[in-house]
C-alpha cells in the first residue's frame, strides 16, 4: 500500500495527537509532556527510544536489514509565549503559551512517518527520528549536538520540514543552497546621566542618544553590506525611564539581525558595536552592545534537496513541488544540524484556510489536512534513500 494511503487511514488518530499537543503547549526545554507522549507512541510502535537528549529531546531508532547508511528525520516540539486567539475547541489550556508556529503539526507528521515505517517500512538501514526541543531561539539544536546527537546516533544525512501558510495543502517548496537566514538578537544598553525633566542641561540623555543610535543603525545595511548580499537589521524596541518628569540614567535598544551568510552577520555585529559606541560618545554617553548569534544560515545540500523533492513528487506529483522556491529572512536552528551533517529542509503547504495566517500570530493554527502529506513524504524519502536490497 502506498505510504499516503496507509497514513490517510490513520488520519483521525494523528489529528487527535496533533490537537492534544496543541492543547498542551510547552516552552522550549520544558516539553516534558510532549516528549513523554512522543516516547510513549514510539515505544508502542516497537521503536527503540532514547530520552533526555539535549534536555527534553527524544530520539527514536528504527533499523531494518544490514544496511550501514543512517538517515535522520527531525521535528521540533516547542511552543511560543503567545496568548492563543484561535477559538478552537482544542485551544491552548496554558495561558500565555500556544503552538503558533506549527511545531505540534511537525511532531505529529514525524510520528505518522515513524508509525508507517515501523509497520510497513520497506527499507534497508537505520532511521533516527529526532524530536528536538527549544527551536524558538533557545538553542535546542545546539543542545542536542552538544549532548552528542550525531556521535550517539550517527547520520549520513538529515532532513527537516516546516509548514508554510499560503502554500496550498498538498504542495511542497524547496531550493538548493541558501534557503533561510541566519539570525541574531541584540541588546544595546545606553548609559548617560539622569536629571530632572525640567533641567535637561544637567543630564546626558540616554533616551535621546538611543534614538540617534537607532537611526544610525539603519545605515549599516545600506552603506556597509555589499548590495549583492542580503541582510536585515531591525530595532524592535526602545525602553527607558519610568516617570514623566525624570530623564533616566539608562535606556535600552533591542532588535534582530538576519543574513544569508555568516560573514555578513559578523560584519553587522562589528559595525553595530562601532556605531553604537561612536554615536553614544558624541553625546557624552556610553553604549554596550550584547550581540547573540542564535541561528546559522540554513543551506540545503544540493543532492539532499533533490532527494527530498523527489520524495515529495512521488507523493503529490511533480507539478506540486516547487524545486527553486524563494529564500526567506526567517531563521531555523535546524541549520546547526545541517552544518554537522549534509541535509535539506523543505516547506509543506499549510493552505489559506482559517488559521493559516502567518506563523507567530495568535490566530495561527496548523492545518490537519497537511498531516498525511508530510508523514508520507518522510516515509517515502526513507524508502527511496534506503532501498531494500542495497549494498553498502
Amino acid at each position: 500500500m502506498p505510504a499516503l494511503d496507509a497514513i490517510r487511514a490513520r488520519h483521525d488518530e494523528l489529528t487527535a495527537i496533533r490537537r492534544d499537543i496543541h492543547a498542551h503547549p510547552e516552552i522550549g526545554f520544558t516539553e516534558h509532556r510532549t516528549a513523554a507522549l512522543v516516547a510513549e507512541k514510539l515505544r508502542e510502535w516497537g521503536i527503540e527510544v532514547h530520552t533526555g537528549i539535549g534536555g527534553t529531546g527524544v530520539v527514536g531508532v528504527l533499523r531494518r536489514g544490514n544496511g550501514q547508511v543512517a538517515i535522520g528525520l527531525r521535528a521540533d516540539m516547542d511552543a511560543l509565549p503567545i496568548h492563543e486567539e484561535t477559538g478552537a475547541a482544542y485551544a491552548s489550556t496554558t495561558p500565555g503559551v500556544m503552538h503558533a508556529c506549527g511545531h505540534d503539526g511537525h511532531t505529529t507528521m514525524l510520528l505518522g512517518a515513524a508509525r508507517y515505517l515501523a509497520e510497513h517500512g520497506d527499507f534497508n538501514g537505520t532511521v533516527n527520528f529526532i524530536f528536538q526541543p527549544a527551536e524558538e531561539g533557545l538553542g535546542g539544536a545546539t543542545a542536542m549536538l552538544n549532548d552528542g546527537l550525531f556521535q550517539r546516533f550517527p547520520c549520513n544525512f538529515v532532513y527537516g520540514m516546516h509548514n508554510r501558510p499560503g502554500l496550498p495543502v498538498g504542495q511542497f517548496a524547496i531550493r538548493p543552497g541558501a534557503m533561510m537566514a541566519g539570525g541574531a538578537f541584540f541588546d544595546i544598553t545606553v548609559t548617560g546621566k539622569g536629571s530632572h525633566g525640567a533641567r535637561p542641561e544637567g543630564s546626558i540623555d540616554p533616551v535621546l542618544t538611543a534614538c540617534h543610535i537607532t537611526a544610525a543603525l539603519q545605515s549599516i545595511v545600506a552603506r556597509n553590506v555589499p548590495p549583492a548580499d542580503t541582510a536585515v537589521l531591525s530595532v524592535t524596541g526602545i525602553s527607558g525611564g519610568d516617570a514623566y518628569n525624570v530623564i533616566p540614567q539608562t535606556a535600552k535598544i533591542m532588535g534582530t539581525a538576519r543574513t544569508m551568510k555568516r560573514a555578513t552577520m559578523e560584519l553587522l555585529e562589528a559595525n553595530m558595536k562601532r556605531m553604537a559606541a561612536g554615536v553614544a560618545a558624541g553625546f557624552g554617553a556610553t553604549a554596550e552592545t550584547d550581540f547573540r548569534f542564535l541561528f546559522a544560515p540554513l543551506n540545503n545540500d544540493e543532492a539532499r534537496a533533490t532527494a527530498i523533492a523527489d520524495a515529495a513528487a512521488a507523493v503529490v506529483g511533480e507539478p506540486n513541488v516547487e524545486r527553486n522556491g524563494p529564500s526567506v529572512m526567517a531563521s531555523e536552528d535546524f541549520s546547526f544540524m545541517m552544518e554537522a551533517v549534509p541535509g535539506a529542509y523543505i516547506n509543506i503547504g499549510n493552505g489559506d484556510t482559517v488559521g493559516s495566517c502567518q506563523v507567530h500570530n495568535p490566530g495561527y493554527d496548523f492545518n490537519d489536512e497537511a498531516i498525511p502529506y508530510g508523514a508520507a513524504m518522510f516515509a517515502t524519502l526513507i524508502e527511496q534513500e534506503l532501498p531494500k536490497g542495497r549494498v553498502d
